[in-house]
């Protein structure tokens, strides 16, 4: 996997690459033509089941990563396309920069790809 880079979908858009956004609903006050994306990737998300029950509390970050990688895992043609793609940036919301699916989505990426 090559480089894989973060932004916030309300922070100025990336220049070059492939922008995805991975995020299950789309991003509160954002218009649809605001912003540069190649693909919503909605399925390569955590499940609303999941994002609710984490609710971007950072008490349950490992929780919540065990169990969005099992996610994952189970359905690896939501990801696939991101692993095609070089550079990658993903696209989230979260206020949390630390905290959230998009990190979590690169560290998974990062660690099952060649």
């Amino acid at each position: 996997m090559g480089a894989i880079t973060l932004a916030r979908v309300y922070d100025p858009q990336p220049s070059s690459g492939r922008v995805f956004l991975v995020e299950r609903l789309w991003p509160r006050g954002v218009r649809r033509d605001a912003i540069r994306f190649d693909a919503w990737l909605k399925d390569a998300a955590p499940s609303t089941a999941l994002r609710q029950w984490f609710a971007h509390d950072p008490q349950k970050w490992v929780e919540f990563r065990e169990r969005y990688f099992d996610e994952l895992d189970s359905n690896p043609g939501a990801w696939r396309p991101l692993v095609l793609a070089e550079p990658v940036t993903l696209l989230f919301s979260s206020r949390d920069r630390e905290h959230n699916n998009a990190v979590a989505l690169r560290d998974y990426l990062i660690a099952h790809t060649p």
